[in-house]
């Protein structure tokens, strides 16, 4: 009876711990900033992989710059492969595998927001002053 009750502590403790690993991971990976964004001959070009969503999800840019959105597949298959950002009437598709620049112009202090085809995946570009 004693090594049942000892044993039933020590498997709580062990999966509780594995559980706090896993979470305290995954908080350190969502938090690291992601640089995504340059300025290249005075056109700011803000860099987002398509496959299985947009990474990054959140990109921060400069207003008032001439801007470029690349999109980056590798072998993308999915509904990222279509790009909408309603607000400006795109709509795009994106080849399976290569980059694909989508000129936006300079915009204003405001957040862009887009998806895939479907809604499913979201993307927004941050434009501060």
């Amino acid at each position: 009876m004693k090594a049942t009750v000892l044993a039933s502590i020590v498997a709580v403790f062990l999966i509780g711990g594995a559980f706090m690993l896993a979470k305290e991971n995954t908080k350190n990976v969502t938090q690291e900033p992601l640089e995504n964004v340059a300025i290249v001959e005075g056109t700011q070009i803000v860099t987002i992989n398509a496959k299985g969503g947009y990474q990054p999800q959140k990109s921060t840019a400069k207003a008032g710059i001439p801007t470029i959105i690349r999109f980056d597949t590798n072998g993308t298959f999915d509904c990222s492969s279509s790009v909408r950002i309603p607000s400006m009437g795109i709509s795009e598709m994106l080849p399976q595998t290569g980059s694909t620049d989508i000129a936006i112009g300079a915009q204003q202090v405001a957040t862009l927001q887009g998806t895939c085809g479907i809604g499913m995946y979201p993307f927004e570009i941050e434009f501060t002053s």
